[in-house]
């Protein structure tokens, strides 16, 4: 956070309370003309009808938004049934629903329809009124609520749908992180405009934190050059490192706290992890390695 705005700029994220309307990539774009960056990317498609927390990449930091997809995504809903139910069998039916369930994505989704297994962690009844019931679920990412609506409403043998939906938090990031567009706007006027940088630096996070996640290596300086050029992470340029296992994804850090790359780990010899994307440039670290013949 030490870091010039226009570095923030380069590489950050903001997290947007979505508003009912838009659709996502129309908020990723407002963010895009609000900020006068080249370049932005959300993680986590909300339907327009759909509330909460949007994590909005900045220029660089948009090579790993979709990193997000491994992390768990946290909804807060209202399932309205189309009859009379006992709240006694609604919270029974509901819980049979926690842990892995199929789906077939919703004809208004914009993936193809086929058959896949998403894991329900959790499965919160909250409160119930007539046929409205408030739920809170903690799911897999890619997991349809609209259509987990709908087979607990088969299950019970009612029907049910969707009736209002709000993303609290994905990943590590929470509601409480959360700004919406008239606060990145007026942040942004005011750094701009009268040179006051503290609403901007409320709203912009470094893109490191996309990863924070992740287990995490930590490697010489020694090693940094090589490795913004795509090259394997060998055991030797290690500092420090988290538990791993093979095929997992790891953050590659400088001993500093930059982030080098989004690495997969492969444990092959003396090689601990490959490269998935570079984030650091080229040319920042010096060169302490040598080409071959």
């Amino acid at each position: 956070m030490e870091r010039r705005i226009e570095e923030l700029l380069s590489f950050g994220i903001v997290i947007v309370d979505k508003p009912k309307g838009p659709t996502s990539h129309q908020v990723s774009a407002w963010v895009r003309e609000i900020l006068h960056v080249e370049k932005t990317g959300h993680a986590g498609t909300l339907d327009p009808k759909v509330t909460g927390v949007l994590p909005v990449a900045i220029n660089r930091a948009t090579k790993i938004i979709n990193i997000l997809h491994l992390a768990p995504k946290e909804y807060v809903g209202v399932m309205q049934l189309h009859k009379d139910v006992e709240e006694k069998r609604v919270r029974k039916v509901m819980k049979e629903f926690e842990g892995e369930v199929y789906q077939i994505p919703p004809l208004r989704s914009a993936v193809a329809r086929k058959l896949r297994i998403r894991k329900i962690y959790s499965l919160e009844f909250l409160e119930m009124d007539g046929r409205n019931v408030m739920f809170r679920a903690k799911v897999e990412s890619g997991t349809y609520i609209r259509s987990l609506c709908v087979d607990i409403g088969d299950a019970l043998c009612a029907g049910a749908h969707m009736e209002e939906l709000r993303r609290v938090a994905t990943g590590h990031f929470s509601e409480k992180d959360a700004h919406t567009l008239q606060d990145i706007l007026d942040a942004y006027i005011f750094w701009k405009e009268e040179g006051e940088e503290r609403y901007l630096r409320e709203v912009l996070r470094p893109g490191e934190e996309l990863l924070s996640f992740l287990p995490k290596i930590v490697v010489k300086d020694s090693a940094v050059d090589a490795l913004a050029h795509g090259a394997p992470l060998y055991r030797p340029g290690i500092v420090s490192m988290n538990d791993v296992s093979s095929g997992d994804y790891v953050a590659v850090y400088t001993q500093g706290g930059e982030l080098v790359s989004l690495s997969k780990v492969i444990l092959q010899n003396d090689v601990i992890a490959v490269p998935v994307k570079v984030i650091m440039e080229r040319g920042k670290y010096p060169k302490a390695w040598k080409k071959g013949p």
